[in-house]
């Protein structure tokens, strides 16, 4: 398969991180806030101005909140109202999660964002990874009209879990795309490529930069929130995509 068949998504958490992305070659961006907590909504402000300066697919998370993917009513009519703005800025799509308590996929509440967002494309995000049965949520979320699945194989890092990747592609088919992600990095990308026959991939190459502040308060000289920045090397993501040759 030659590189221009593969997809490179990458995720990032504010506009700085999106232009790196996109110069380094990204061929569509999962836009989050927060990526230390897995990604959490980024604000409508941000979605616009990205939706503004950059042409390739732009997909913002619909996560009010880190932690687990059990949400109250609350937190779900806040994410049926950034679904909403993400369609009135023209977003390509949206990436979302929901789980019950007991491990099973959030049908009804997921298939009710799909109808909100429609026609949106919508990624399920590793929300499947923490759900009992892969294979039954599987189905459900090819009924329901999801357009993809974000999996690391229901482990932490995608290379301890390709075995179950393969699984889920092949049984997937034609029917869902299986992307692959967390651990995805230059050296194992074609791997993981030739091993389960996925041509959608996603990374974060979280990185850090220092401030350009030239006042560095002497009692925060040392604080990582308030000198270091999010960052990511254009050149790490055109690593991605030169790897897969």
């Amino acid at each position: 398969m030659t590189r221009e068949k593969y997809i490179i998504e990458i995720a990032t958490s504010d506009f700085t991180t999106t232009r790196s992305a996109v110069e380094g070659g990204a061929d569509r961006i999962e836009l989050c806030a927060n990526l230390a907590e897995g990604g959490t909504t980024p604000s409508f402000g941000t979605i616009k101005q990205c939706r503004e300066a950059f042409a390739i697919p732009l997909y913002p998370i619909i996560r009010p909140r880190g932690g687990d993917f059990l949400y109250t009513k609350e937190e779900f009519a806040i994410m049926m109202q950034d679904v909403k703005l993400c369609k009135q800025v023209g977003c390509d799509g949206i990436v979302i999660g929901l789980l019950n308590m007991d491990g099973t996929i959030d049908i009804v509440r997921t298939a009710a964002l799909i109808e909100a967002a429609y026609p949106l494309g919508i990624t399920f995000h590793r929300a499947f990874d923490r759900c009992k049965e892969p294979f039954e949520a599987l189905e459900q979320l090819i009924e329901i009209g999801c357009e993809r699945i974000l999996t690391s194989g229901q482990q932490s890092s995608v290379v301890d879990g390709v075995e179950l990747v393969v699984e889920l592609n092949n049984k997937a088919g034609e029917r869902i795309i299986i992307m692959p992600g967390s651990g995805v990095r230059q050296e194992n990308i074609k791997m993981l490529a030739e091993k389960t026959g996925c041509v959608e991939f996603h990374s974060s190459l979280r990185g850090k930069e220092k401030s350009k502040m030239s006042f560095i308060h002497t009692a925060f000289g040392d604080s990582g929130e308030s000198y270091m920045n999010n960052a990511i090397a254009a050149k790490e993501v055109a690593a991605l995509r030169n790897a897969l040759n």
